[in-house]
Protein backbone atom coordinates (compact mmCIF):
# COMPACT_ATOMS: atom_id res chain seq x y z
CA UNK A 1 0.00 0.00 0.00
CA UNK A 2 1.29 3.53 -0.49
CA UNK A 3 1.77 5.81 1.95
CA UNK A 4 -0.66 8.41 0.87
CA UNK A 5 -3.10 5.48 0.57
CA UNK A 6 -2.37 4.06 4.26
CA UNK A 7 -2.69 7.13 5.43
CA UNK A 8 -6.49 8.05 3.83
CA UNK A 9 -7.12 4.25 5.21
CA UNK A 10 -6.28 5.46 9.08
CA UNK A 11 -7.90 8.48 8.91
CA UNK A 12 -11.16 6.45 7.29
CA UNK A 13 -10.77 3.89 10.31
CA UNK A 14 -10.56 6.57 12.82
CA UNK A 15 -13.71 8.73 11.57
CA UNK A 16 -14.90 5.58 10.92
CA UNK A 17 -15.17 4.59 14.59
CA UNK A 18 -16.07 8.54 15.91
CA UNK A 19 -12.72 10.39 15.61
CA UNK A 20 -12.85 14.14 15.53
CA UNK A 21 -11.02 16.63 13.54
CA UNK A 22 -8.99 14.58 11.20
CA UNK A 23 -6.59 15.95 9.02
CA UNK A 24 -3.62 14.15 6.56
CA UNK A 25 -0.72 16.65 6.30
CA UNK A 26 0.88 16.05 3.37
CA UNK A 27 4.99 16.20 4.66
CA UNK A 28 6.75 15.09 1.29
CA UNK A 29 9.83 16.86 0.49
CA UNK A 30 9.11 19.14 4.02
CA UNK A 31 10.01 16.64 6.89
CA UNK A 32 12.50 13.78 7.38
CA UNK A 33 10.09 12.37 9.32
CA UNK A 34 7.71 11.03 7.46
CA UNK A 35 5.58 11.77 3.62
CA UNK A 36 2.25 12.39 6.00
CA UNK A 37 1.04 12.57 9.67
CA UNK A 38 -2.34 11.87 10.34
CA UNK A 39 -3.82 13.77 13.13
CA UNK A 40 -7.32 13.12 14.94
CA UNK A 41 -8.74 14.11 18.17
CA UNK A 42 -10.46 11.49 20.41
CA UNK A 43 -12.86 12.33 23.51
CA UNK A 44 -11.02 10.46 26.00
CA UNK A 45 -8.37 8.80 26.91
CA UNK A 46 -10.35 5.95 26.60
CA UNK A 47 -11.11 6.63 23.34
CA UNK A 48 -7.75 7.37 22.10
CA UNK A 49 -6.41 3.75 23.17
CA UNK A 50 -9.37 2.15 20.89
CA UNK A 51 -8.70 4.29 18.29
CA UNK A 52 -5.56 3.35 18.37
CA UNK A 53 -6.30 -0.34 18.26
CA UNK A 54 -8.59 -0.23 15.62
CA UNK A 55 -6.01 1.56 13.15
CA UNK A 56 -3.54 -1.10 13.89
CA UNK A 57 -5.73 -4.15 13.48
CA UNK A 58 -7.13 -2.62 10.26
CA UNK A 59 -3.81 -2.02 8.71
CA UNK A 60 -2.21 -5.38 10.28
CA UNK A 61 -4.91 -6.97 8.16
CA UNK A 62 -4.01 -4.92 4.88
CA UNK A 63 -0.30 -6.07 5.89
CA UNK A 64 1.09 -2.83 7.05
CA UNK A 65 3.65 -3.84 9.85
CA UNK A 66 3.50 -1.43 12.68
CA UNK A 67 6.94 0.20 13.62
CA UNK A 68 6.80 1.39 17.13
CA UNK A 69 3.93 2.80 19.40
CA UNK A 70 4.26 5.39 21.79
CA UNK A 71 1.51 6.78 24.42
CA UNK A 72 -0.77 3.81 24.51
CA UNK A 73 -0.51 3.83 28.08
CA UNK A 74 -1.95 7.09 28.93
CA UNK A 75 -3.60 7.68 26.17
CA UNK A 76 -3.19 11.64 26.25
CA UNK A 77 -1.03 11.32 22.80
CA UNK A 78 -0.75 7.74 21.11
CA UNK A 79 1.53 8.13 18.43
CA UNK A 80 1.61 5.11 15.68
CA UNK A 81 4.67 5.07 13.43
CA UNK A 82 4.40 3.37 10.02
CA UNK A 83 8.22 4.96 8.85
CA UNK A 84 6.20 6.87 6.06
CA UNK A 85 3.29 7.61 7.82
CA UNK A 86 2.68 8.61 11.64
CA UNK A 87 -0.61 8.92 13.07
CA UNK A 88 -1.40 10.95 15.89
CA UNK A 89 -4.17 10.39 18.44
CA UNK A 90 -4.32 13.00 20.54
CA UNK A 91 -7.40 14.41 23.40
CA UNK A 92 -8.55 17.75 22.78
CA UNK A 93 -6.46 19.97 24.94
CA UNK A 94 -2.52 18.33 24.03
CA UNK A 95 -3.61 18.27 20.49
CA UNK A 96 -4.02 21.93 21.04
CA UNK A 97 -1.11 22.66 22.67
CA UNK A 98 1.27 21.17 20.77
CA UNK A 99 -0.30 21.88 17.47
CA UNK A 100 1.00 19.85 14.85
CA UNK A 101 -1.08 21.89 12.22
CA UNK A 102 0.37 25.02 13.01
CA UNK A 103 4.03 23.36 13.24
CA UNK A 104 3.68 22.18 9.72
CA UNK A 105 1.38 25.10 8.72
CA UNK A 106 2.96 25.16 4.83
CA UNK A 107 1.95 21.12 4.45
CA UNK A 108 -1.04 20.09 2.14
CA UNK A 109 -3.96 18.98 4.23
CA UNK A 110 -6.54 17.19 3.94
CA UNK A 111 -9.86 17.06 6.34
CA UNK A 112 -11.66 14.43 6.94
CA UNK A 113 -15.47 14.66 7.81
CA UNK A 114 -18.26 11.76 7.59
CA UNK A 115 -18.99 13.43 3.97
CA UNK A 116 -15.34 12.45 2.93
CA UNK A 117 -14.88 10.03 0.09
CA UNK A 118 -13.71 6.95 1.60
CA UNK A 119 -11.47 4.21 -0.24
Amino acid sequence: MTAGRLARRAATVILDKLGEDVVVLDLRGRSPLADYFVIATATSTIHAQALAEEVALDLKREGERLHHVEGKENGVWILLDYFNVVVHIFCGETRQFFGLERLWGDAPSQTFSDTSVKD
